[in-house]
């Protein structure tokens, strides 16, 4: 795996509209998986947060930040398959912050 392929801390994720991939927590609607995301800044329809749109065309899925544990870069085109969630120990909280 590059250098640059490897699960971070949500703190560090990019707040720019730029889409990611994330690690949405299991809980009792599945397990851990994989999604794409992007932070959208507060519109006419909601909040500012973590968005995702491209896994359910049509549909926009809001993330609250606790149901997301980490997050990567997208892969370059031609790179492979998505990585699988991360399922180690949380990423190590920054400043005090979590619920």
């Amino acid at each position: 795996m590059d250098e640059t392929d490897h699960w971070r801390n949500m703190a560090s994720a990019p707040r720019d509209g730029s889409r990611i991939l994330v690690t949405v927590r299991s809980s009792e609607q599945g397990p851990a998986e994989v999604d794409m995301a992007y932070w959208s800044r507060a519109d006419q329809f909601g909040e500012e947060g973590w968005r995702a749109s491209d896994s359910s065309p049509g549909r926009i899925v809001e993330y609250a930040e606790p149901e997301l544990r980490c997050w990567m870069p997208l892969p370059m085109a031609g790179r492979g398959s998505l990585p699988s969630p991360w399922e180690g120990e949380d990423v190590p909280l920054v400043d005090g912050e979590g619920i």
